[in-house]
């Protein structure tokens, strides 16, 4: 009896040693286009009745991985409204790689009302940061500028300049290309760009050879929506507010089983009021005005439509084609009053004016691309090839009066128009080889060229014909110059995996041709030059969700649009900005240490990093001398400031970056980013010394909390420590977002809430200091904003979020960069 209770015993611990679970994975995508699927389930059915289904869903990227007890299965791979496949009698023994599973379409669910899952709203990847903007309600009736303002390492000022990690250099692309859709003036080109028509913004801080070299800070990618989604479906939104603004959007696409067509497409009116003021003081004496207070007030008005249009042919199962058209059009109303008080050195008033400047601008942008991509074979070589041509027209035209209030004369009436004129054509072909499981090449084209035309004319009446006197023409300040571009670019790259320890190399060799010509003046000038631009980027795998990654490139910015444009800004005759024709590009070398780790609830990202810029473009601020060395002075006699760019310093940036996601519970998420950083610049310009360290950070906190009744709240705060260069000091900046949405309509439709700058405090104060005056001054580009939106999806439910479904991580190395 004993023997026979031994051998039982034995049987059964062998049988149990013998059922251990063995690991499954493998990757989803879909058939056409090969992205991945998310939430696509893989399924194990036993052939013994007696034991339980086993299997997963796949995560962000399309992949899976599972312990499956050794046995013999059914094997089926689904994804709702695509083909199912299956396999039946898989013998599952061992550790087993499915490789990659296609799913199709299935066109007989065209109809069908799709499921739409929401993502989180910042996705942290080793080699970028991915801000998917569908979950955040701050931004909904906002534009591409508010989308910016809320990514993990990007930080907007009150003017809307771009700045990635406290750097302004930073190359902004659409869909992946350069574009004049960013226009002249980049910060008010995205201001056009409606929140509704981006799908996310990925944040590149060491791009690969195969990103273009421009931008020293790095990369911001802005993917406009282009659904792939079954039959006819969309979102339709509607959205108002106060200061006064409307707007309405639809994003649809319809889709059968050869032919996609997708649309975005809106409309806004909106109020933009700001304001600003300085008060100066001289020191030299040259002027009866020692003191003069500004008081500016912006009323703006401005009309956007905006539309992308496109159609997607799959010719077979491995190619495809796109063709997309994109049009904005804006139309501007802005007046700008400006009250003026000029004091002796006893603070006896001088003299009070009132400056008013009414400004209509009209711009009008246009970009048509094509992309070709075939899938060569099935071990994944693949070639895709685009082109595309962009234009971006613009006319301004300004009507100026100023009077001395006091005695009520009139001192000064001028005529402005400004025409811009931006042309951009580009072709680029990539080509990946993949050699097994583990090596990729690739190699590519891309030429680009780019021509900035802008013709400036002024004309006023003079002082001894005022005011009734017949406008004449300024010549020494009306000109037209044309500025071309061409840059020629060829890369390749090679990455392998050896285990947990992965390599992506690259050398970009870029040729770049300018030309300028001062047409008034006749004045010409030609720089060719010719630029090696190598990358390198580590990744090691501690283990499952744990990497650190080492990058390394060379980079290069390039000037344009505002910062080239010579024509003087006229809102004030004392205090202007001029562009500088005469830039020359920045180089610079950065390397970037990153830390990835994800835990169930949590995901941390950090990163130490280090840029050493040449030829540093800094804005100066100096006063305006005459021919003769005596201060330039305005028929009021003000001294003149000028604020201008030039290539004044040697550059060294040391920075530290924390981003992470936090999940505590399922109804409550955090995501949190800051960056503090440390610039030393070593610059002389004109007999002045602007060495100068200065170490600032900014920081944002995101709150996401879903609660009952198919409500959400969101509370965003950002503050922006105080800085300081060479001529002065800036205050910190503190900024409180909040909003709120809720689901109605069986969840085909939300309605949201939201107040952006709750406190009216984004405003930017700072002190500049030369040796011929002090400036105090500050600057709010818009007031305090509250937007009610509106929501309707058809056919198409939202799904909300249960929990993180993503898996532990799943970051492996991505050979692309």
């Amino acid at each position: 009896m004993k023997i026979i209770i031994s051998s039982v015993f034995l049987l059964v611990c062998l049988n149990s040693l013998a059922q251990k679970p063995v690991e499954i994975k493998g990757k989803v995508i879909e058939e056409t286009t090969g992205a991945p699927l998310e939430f696509a389930t893989v399924s194990f059915a036993s052939n013994d009745p007696d034991v339980s289904p086993q299997g997963g869903i796949t995560d962000i990227d399309g992949n899976y991985q599972f312990l499956v007890t050794p046995g013999t299965y059914t094997v089926k791979w689904e994804f709702i409204s695509f083909k199912s496949k299956s396999q039946e009698n898989v013998i599952i023994n061992a550790d087993r790689d499915f490789g990659i599973t296609t799913l199709a379409q299935d066109i007989a669910t065209l109809d069908a009302t799709v499921v739409i899952a929401e993502k989180t709203t910042v996705d942290l990847r080793l080699d970028k940061k991915i801000y998917n903007i569908g979950k955040d309600l701050t931004v909904r009736g906002g534009t591409a500028s508010d989308v910016l303002d809320n990514v993990p390492s990007v930080s907007v000022d009150v003017e809307g300049n771009v700045a990635l990690r406290g750097n302004d250099n930073v190359r902004i692309l659409i869909d992946g290309r350069p574009s004049a859709l960013v226009g002249f003036n980049g910060a008010e080109a995205l201001r056009q760009i409606p929140s509704e028509a981006i799908e996310k913004i990925e944040v590149i801080t060491s791009p690969s050879a195969r990103y273009d070299a421009e931008g020293t800070a790095g990369i911001l990618n802005i993917i406009l929506r282009k659904n792939r989604l079954q039959g006819f479906n969309g979102v339709l939104n509607l959205n108002a507010g106060y200061p006064e603004q409307y707007g309405a959007s639809i994003n649809a696409n319809y889709r059968t089983q050869n032919w996609n067509f997708f649309s975005n497409t809106g409309y806004n009116y909106r109020t933009s009021p700001g304001n600003a003021s300085s008060q100066t003081e001289f020191f030299n004496g040259t002027s009866e005005n020692v003191f003069i207070n500004e008081q500016r007030d912006f009323d703006r008005l401005g009309r956007n439509y905006f539309t992308s249009l496109g159609a997607e042919y799959f010719i077979d199962d491995s190619s495809s084609i796109i063709g997309n058209i994109v049009y904005r059009l804006g139309n501007d109303d802005d007046v700008t009053t400006n009250n003026i008080q000029r004091f002796a050195a006893d603070r006896s008033l001088n003299e009070a004016t009132f400056r008013e400047e009414q400004e209509g601008e009209d711009e009008d942008s246009f970009q048509i691309s094509f992309d070709y991509q075939n899938e060569l074979d099935d071990n994944g070589q693949k070639l895709q090839a685009s082109i595309q041509y962009s234009t971006d027209l613009e006319e301004k035209v300004s009507n100026i009066f100023e009077r001395e209030t006091t005695t009520n004369t009139i001192n000064d009436v001028e005529f402005v128009f400004e025409e811009q004129d931006e042309r951009e054509a580009l072709i680029q072909v990539d080509w990946e080889k993949p050699v097994g499981e583990n090596i990729q090449y690739e190699a590519g084209y891309r030429g680009n060229y780019r021509q900035i035309s802008n013709s400036f004319f002024l004309s006023e009446i003079p002082q001894d014909s005022l005011p009734n006197g017949a406008l004449v023409p300024d010549a020494g300040l009306n000109n037209t110059f044309v500025y071309e571009e061409f840059v020629n670019a060829a890369y390749g790259q090679y990455g392998q995996e050896f285990g947990d320890f992965s390599v992506l190399a690259g050398l970009r060799f870029e040729q770049t041709n300018i030309n300028i010509d001062q047409e008034t003046t006749n004045v010409t000038d030609t720089k060719e030059y010719s630029s090696l631009f190598p990358t390198l980027n580590l990744g090691y795998e501690f283990q499952e969700g744990e990497n650190i990654t080492l990058g390394y490139n060379r980079r290069i910015s390039r000037p344009r649009g505002r910062s080239l444009n010579p024509f003087p800004s006229r809102s004030s005759e004392s205090n202007i900005f001029q562009g500088n024709i005469d830039l020359d590009p920045t180089f610079s070398n950065a390397v970037d240490l990153g830390y990835l780790r994800r835990w169930k609830k949590l995901t941390l990202s950090t990163s130490i990093y280090y840029n050493r810029s040449d030829d540093n473009v800094e804005r100066i601020q100096q006063e305006v001398l005459n021919d003769d060395g005596t201060a330039a002075l305005t028929d009021n006699g003000d001294q003149i400031i000028r604020r201008f760019p030039v290539n004044l310093s040697t550059q060294d940036r040391l920075g530290y970056e924390l981003t992470l996601t936090y999940r505590p519970f399922d109804w409550w998420t955090i995501n949190a980013d800051a960056n503090v950083f440390r610039v030393t610049t070593d610059g002389d310009f004109d007999g002045q010394n602007f060495d100068f360290e200065n170490t600032t950070y900014f920081a944002r906190l995101n709150q996401k909390f879903e609660l009952p009744f198919k409500t959400d709240f969101q509370a965003r705060i950002f503050y922006r420590g105080a800085s300081e260069d060479a001529q002065g000091t800036q205050n910190g900046i503190a900024t409180v977002n909040l909003a709120a949405s809720k689901d109605i309509i069986n969840d085909k439709a939300s309605i949201t809430f939201n107040v952006s700058d709750l406190f009216n405090s984004r405003r930017r104060e700072s002190t500049t200091i030369t040796p011929n005056f002090i400036q105090d001054s500050e600057f709010q580009w818009r007031e305090r904003q509250f937007t009610v939106a509106f929501i309707y999806r058809f056919n198409q439910k939202k799904q909300r979020e249960r929990g993180d479904r993503r898996g532990d991580g799943d970051d492996d190395f991505e050979f692309e960069g």
